[in-house]
């Protein structure tokens, strides 16, 4: 009788380890902590509420913020702001590390398929994640196409080049069409009805809502796994809203407050962050110039982003990209084709 009751508690013990191990394994897993973690240092759970409502929602955006954005937020007060930091800090240590410790972790670093293989091998392995991309070029140069793509490719497991991840899209122009996602999701043999519950969308309809969307975005992200945030396009609303050389300091400001935003959600959840840029026409290059346009935003947007690529029109459906500004590839660049399955090999 003994023997027999002694089976079902061993069961349940073995339940409880695994379970324990399951947890973690998400905890080391996890590259960030939430908010509610301070609540474990002696933060009150109204404070980590006002923080998650003025966009700060791990630990990591309060260690990495200033005490003059800390104190931004309603309820925070100076000696409370210091306090935060101090407490982010030791739960979020800024310490350096050797080159080998940074290329081991370099060398796990997931990338994000483009859908074209050429494409891929000039990006060496694909969109890189932790980092900004910047895709800039005339109109049907295939931006919102490769976009689109990405959405897709985000999801897929890590051997077929995916990011197993949700993917968010921030649309400032309109141009977001999830039954294109449904066509590249069947190119790949998935689930089209699943892709398009694991891609969040919101348009913004000027460049305050912009910004704004990025709190909701880093709520979101603090609470499931994203692996691709899109901004399509990050410069048109800004472009419209600042009109003149008189308010061309203050859209510089703002789209540099935007961008830096981005970077610190790139870094902080570990995603690839693409965004798109319009271009404009060179006045200083003539008719006959190699290049008559260039991509608005000027060096704000140009030292933000940590690679900058340039997609151009060729023959038929397919495009040219080329590698403007990368801090790891060489300036070359790849052939592929934009079609209705989405971003693909170049055709003859």
């Amino acid at each position: 009788m003994a023997a027999m009751m002694e089976a079902p508690l061993d069961t349940t013990q073995m339940d409880d380890e695994e379970q324990l191990e399951e947890m973690e394994e998400e905890e080391a897993g996890a590259a960030f902590f939430h908010v509610t973690e301070l609540e474990n240092h002696g933060i009150s759970r109204q404070d980590t509420q006002k923080l998650a409502a003025g966009g700060f929602c791990t630990v990591q955006s309060v260690a990495y913020a200033t005490i003059k954005k800390l104190c931004e937020v309603k309820g925070i007060s100076d000696t409370k702001a210091q306090k935060l930091r101090e407490i982010s800090y030791k739960l979020v240590p800024s310490t350096f590390v050797t080159a080998a410790e940074e290329l081991q972790q370099r060398q796990q670093m997931i990338m994000l398929s483009t859908g074209s293989k050429e494409l891929d091998k000039l990006l060496e392995g694909g969109i890189e994640t932790g980092s900004l991309t910047e895709l800039y070029g005339e109109f049907r140069t295939g931006k919102t196409q490769l976009c689109h793509t990405l959405c897709v490719t985000a999801q897929l497991p890590l051997d077929q080049g995916g990011g197993e991840g949700k993917a968010m899209y921030i649309d400032t122009e309109g141009t977001f069409r999830p039954q294109r996602l449904q066509s590249i999701a069947e190119r790949y043999g998935v689930s089209p009805e699943m892709v398009l519950e694991n891609v969040v969308y919101a348009r913004a309809h000027n460049s305050e809502q912009q910004c704004e969307l990025l709190k909701q975005a880093c709520a979101l992200m603090s609470e499931d796994r994203f692996s691709l945030l899109i901004v399509d396009s990050a410069t048109a609303l800004y472009r419209t809203d600042y009109m003149g050389r008189g308010e061309l300091s203050e859209r510089q400001m703002q789209l540099a407050q935007f961008l830096r935003q981005l970077t610190r959600m790139s870094a902080e959840f570990g995603i690839a962050v693409v965004l798109t840029n319009q271009v404009v026409a060179n006045p200083d290059g003539m008719s006959f110039a190699k290049d008559a346009t260039k991509p608005i935003g000027g060096n704000i947007i140009a030292h933000a982003s940590h690679t900058r690529l340039q997609l151009k029109k060729a023959r038929g459906e397919n495009r040219v990209c080329k590698v403007i500004d990368s801090p790891s590839i060489a300036e070359s660049e790849a052939s592929f084709s934009v079609s209705g399955v989405g971003v693909a090999d170049a055709v003859e």
